[in-house]
């Protein structure tokens, strides 16, 4: 680093020098020099200076922005502390590790705990037991080290859009008196949403290296439990779209989908017609921004798709797990690739991305209002929308990618020395078609390329080396994504 610095100090003194006590040489002589000596300042500053440079650049507001955003419905509180120190707290002494599809007591708890530390593997499970369970949410919110956070992806991304103050935001969802507490006041809650109990997500966390009796974890990661009734069932979201007429947001975000997993099949298969019909109640001329989550049931994540939801919807957000299971559960392209190699291929992700806009988004012959998709990995995102419905997508990709670095890292601003580029410098634009292949160029990071009507947006992310918190780090890129969009009247 020091030696970049001491670079870009001489060539700058070299320069002065040149201007102040050069006065003699040729005016076209000192202008050559001038842009030699300029252009080895720009190559002597890091890759991942010269793209937040670019990004700054890039990033500027659309011309019709938001002013109201309605968001739903799942929201809950993440209360985060070592899994070790709470099961010693709840007197739970070290033991064989098992894993339990579904909890039932603190014993099947420390089980799974000791399991999943043992592989160094991230898990979520539910407590059945109600009262056994708020008693665990007890004692690990009152424990000394504990961090209470807001959650639920929905409440996550209304929490980051009311950092804006130009924004008015409605959150509905089951919000109890400590997130209620937590949220931003320029968060708007609905009286109808609100509930005497909160509903508690306990995340476990471990180091690498740490060691519980006999088990000792091989990396960092966390394990998941809650007993999330509310949030399984939907229950906030006709509650949600009731609201709707009296606030008349200019953008609905809506997520929880997800959450219905726990639900039998039937139960599962009601709620989501029955979702169908309240989404099918908003206005058309409100665009929807669905956010997906993680997954593991392939029949919801079809359903999803198949059953009139994402034709429903204008804009879709999802990770690259979300992205493989998409294509896994609807046969798509690339459906038999089991998982991902490393940092995910440019051109498979092209490939999925244009094939659900092209089976699932607007189109002349097909009535879907689906025209956008914001795809984000830990290395690089892109933002693909149909032709003639998004505006600003260069500055949204962009935003997105500068909302990675700095909540990962927890800064302002981006610290080039906190962060690194991991993206691919080159790479193909698909993996089934006649590919482009694209050089990335760290002074103009946004790439843009067409095919068959669908615009895609990519730009790299700078990694952040030592992250400080990375629960909801998808919902912020989703929600910084959309607060530079503008969509076009049709």
């Amino acid at each position: 680093m020091w030696q970049r610095a001491l670079c870009v100090g001489l060539l700058a003194l070299a320069l002065g020098y040149l201007c102040v006590l050069g006065p003699e040489l040729p005016r076209s002589a000192l202008q050559h020099l001038s842009a030699s000596l300029l252009g080895g300042l720009r190559r002597a500053r890091s890759l991942e200076g010269r793209m937040v440079a670019a990004w700054q650049a890039a990033i500027v507001r659309p011309a019709r922005g938001w002013a109201r955003v309605a968001v739903g419905v799942n929201a809950c509180v993440d209360v985060v502390l070592s899994g070790v120190k709470l099961l010693e707290a709840l007197g739970l002494d070290p033991g064989d590790g098992r894993n339990h599809a579904v909890l039932n007591s603190g014993q099947e708890l420390k089980e799974a705990f000791a399991y999943f530390m043992q592989k160094g593997a991230a898990a979520e499970r539910f407590f059945s037991d109600s009262d056994a369970f708020h008693h665990i949410a007890q004692t690990a919110s009152e424990y000394p080290d504990a961090q209470l956070y807001v959650g639920g992806n929905a409440a996550l991304i209304g929490q980051k859009l009311a950092a804006n103050p130009d924004l008015k935001i409605l959150l509905c969802g089951p919000v109890g008196p400590k997130l209620h507490e937590l949220l931003d006041d320029n968060v708007v809650v609905p009286p109808e949403s609100m509930q005497e109990r909160d509903e508690f997500h306990l995340i476990l966390e471990y180091q690498a290296g740490e060691e519980w009796g006999q088990v000792k974890a091989p990396s960092a990661n966390r394990f998941i439990f809650s007993h999330d009734v509310s949030n399984g069932a939907l229950n906030m979201l006709e509650v949600f779209v009731s609201s709707l007429d009296e606030f008349q947001p200019d953008l609905v975000v809506l997520s929880g989908l997800h959450m219905m997993e726990g639900q039998s099949k039937e139960m599962r298969q009601k709620r989501l017609l029955e979702a169908v019909a309240s989404i099918s109640d908003i206005p058309t001329d409100i665009p929807i921004h669905l956010e997906l989550a993680s997954m593991t049931d392939q029949d919801l994540m079809s359903n999803i798709m198949h059953q009139q939801v994402f034709p429903l919807v204008n804009s879709l957000g999802l990770n690259e797990q979300e992205l493989l299971f998409l294509t896994q559960a609807a046969s798509g392209p690339h459906a038999s690739l089991a998982s991902w190699d490393g940092i995910p291929d440019v051109g498979i992700v092209s490939d999925i991305l244009f094939w659900i806009l092209k089976e699932h988004g607007r189109n002349t012959d097909r009535a879907s209002d689906l025209t956008r998709i914001h795809f984000h990995t830990l290395a690089y995102h892109i933002l693909v929308t149909v032709d003639g419905y998004w505006g600003n997508q260069v500055a949204a990709v962009a935003a997105g990618a500068r909302a990675a670095g700095t909540q990962a890292c927890a800064t302002e601003t981006i610290d080039t020395s906190k962060v690194f580029l991991k993206a691919p410098l080159e790479f193909v634009t698909s993996q089934m078609d006649t590919p482009s292949k694209i050089s990335l160029n760290p002074d103009e990071p946004v790439v843009h390329w067409h095919r068959e009507g669908i615009s895609f947006h990519f730009t790299p992310v700078l990694v952040c080396k030592d992250p400080v918190r990375t629960v909801g780090l998808g919902d912020a890129i989703s929600a910084e994504g959309l607060l530079y969009s503008e969509v076009y009247s049709q």
